[in-house]
């Protein structure tokens, strides 16, 4: 299979992972693209892996490296969402301003 596949896909993936961050107002959608984002550099990693035939698996090393991070990310955004939703009832990024004095 030619490289072009799984790159446009990951680009794909990227592209609408940083649509989902930019449009969102939920603090859980943003999460989920952002996981969509590291989605897709676990594709691409495994793409230049399998394209360069690499005896080591450097590629896929990185990328379950990239899955390990991602999932401590979650658990920690979703710790901060939820102390958010019982302090302020309300998950929409906009109406969060817990730092402003």
């Amino acid at each position: 299979m030619p490289l072009v596949f799984p790159l446009v896909f990951a680009s794909f993936l990227f592209a609408t992972g940083v649509y989902g961050v930019l449009a969102r107002r939920n603090a859980v959608m943003v999460l989920m693209s952002i996981e969509l984002m590291l989605n897709a550099v676990n594709v691409n990693l495994v793409a230049f892996n399998a394209y360069l035939q690499d005896k080591l698996a450097t590629g896929q090393v990185f990328a379950l490296f990239v899955i390990a991070v991602a999932a401590a990310e979650v658990g920690i955004g979703l710790a901060i969402v939820l102390l958010i939703f019982r302090n302020r009832e309300t998950v929409n990024l906009d109406e969060v301003d817990l730092l402003r004095w």
